[in-house]
């Protein structure tokens, strides 16, 4: 079950950490979090390897109202191809500031992730649309 208010909390999470300890806690806090909360996701991952991944990823997206995301398996990597951010979008459409690095959680996090579970993750862009690669090991995002 989605709950997009969610994203006010960790908006506004991210942007008292950065304000009050910097940009280097921020991403140890990012870090942190995707060794620690995410190891599941990881574990989850190593022993289901790209399936996983699709399918987690397919999954939590259908779950997220206002986003336009088209996940898909490509050989040895996960395409992700996110149109219009769920996160982002929620937080503009009730005029939320948003934190400038909030796109930036997902590059740590997820890199954390794949890292644990022995792939590696890549991610091109931000606020509010990118592109994001899961891949096995010696495998390129393109």
């Amino acid at each position: 079950m989605a709950a997009p208010d969610f994203y006010f909390a960790i908006n506004a999470t991210f942007r008292f950490i950065e304000e009050r300890w910097g940009e280097e806690a921020l991403n140890r806090y990012w870090e942190a979090m995707g060794r620690g909360y995410f190891a599941p996701l990881s574990a989850r991952f190593r022993t289901g390897g790209l399936a996983a991944v699709e399918a987690y990823w397919r999954d939590f997206f259908a779950e997220e109202p206002g986003g336009e995301v088209g996940v898909r398996r490509e050989g040895g990597r996960v395409a992700i191809r996110v149109r219009r951010c769920p996160a982002i979008h929620h937080l503009r459409t009730h005029g939320r500031e948003i934190l400038p690095r909030y796109c930036q959680h997902c590059r740590v996090v997820s890199g954390v992730i794949a890292e644990n579970a022995g792939l590696s993750f890549a991610m091109e862009g931000g606020d509010g649309a990118c592109e994001q690669w899961w891949m096995e090991e010696g495998e390129g995002k393109r």
